[in-house]
């Protein structure tokens, strides 16, 4: 298993405004953030890529991971440190194949079955949500914490919550195994993502 730092897992959102993207992301890395995952579900692949390379910058001068999501042609593409997959995206199994044993590998579950299922093909790690309710993905399943608790004892690698995480809700997770919060909303939206940042962490290491 490779030794990921998943404490603070910044998933980023839309970016229209690309140079105050790149400032949030660089701020909340100053911040804390171990971890950057671009998301763009929307964008084309010329502009993901070109995105992907100027945010590659930001995250190889503060030697953070940078993982894609869903586009494993993109993550090839960069040489990212690795590709997060969900359950309607590439398998797993295929997705480890093509990106090799040294790339990090992340998996969508929301099941004790869909997380084991993960580890077995080759995951480094399970993204588990919707932990609260949350605006950037309509459709995640919700999750008690219960569950959460259930999914993290129900296999070895380490499980990262998603969904809805805020500066007032964070600590109600505790007490449930997880080895990271992921965020979007409470450190792209924020007025000051390197504090944003700062106080999450604060409140996942306490």
């Amino acid at each position: 298993m490779k030794n990921l730092d998943l404490s603070l897992y910044l998933v980023t959102d839309k970016s229209e405004d690309v140079e105050k993207f790149l400032r949030t992301i660089e701020e909340a890395i100053k911040g804390g953030v171990s971890v950057v995952q671009i998301r763009e579900k929307t964008a084309d692949t010329l502009d993901f890529y070109n995105l992907s390379l100027k945010v590659k910058d930001i995250t190889t001068k503060y030697n953070v991971p940078l993982i894609i999501n869903d586009r494993v042609d993109i993550a090839l593409a960069i040489d990212a440190d690795g590709v997060h997959v969900g359950q309607s995206d590439m398998p797993c199994d295929v997705t480890r194949k093509l990106v090799g044993p040294d790339k990090i590998v992340g998996v969508s579950a929301a099941t004790i079955e869909e997380a084991k299922k993960a580890e077995k093909d080759g995951a480094d790690y399970i993204g588990t949500g919707a932990v609260f309710p949350t605006a950037t993905k309509d459709d995640a399943p919700k999750i008690t914490k219960k569950d959460l608790k259930e999914i993290v004892d129900s296999i070895n690698i380490p499980v990262v919550a998603i969904g809805g995480i805020t500066l007032e809700n964070a600590h109600e997770l505790k007490d449930t195994g997880i080895k990271g919060l992921s965020v979007v909303s409470a450190i792209m939206s924020s007025d000051n993502p390197k504090k944003s940042s700062e106080e999450l962490l604060n409140i996942f290491n306490s």
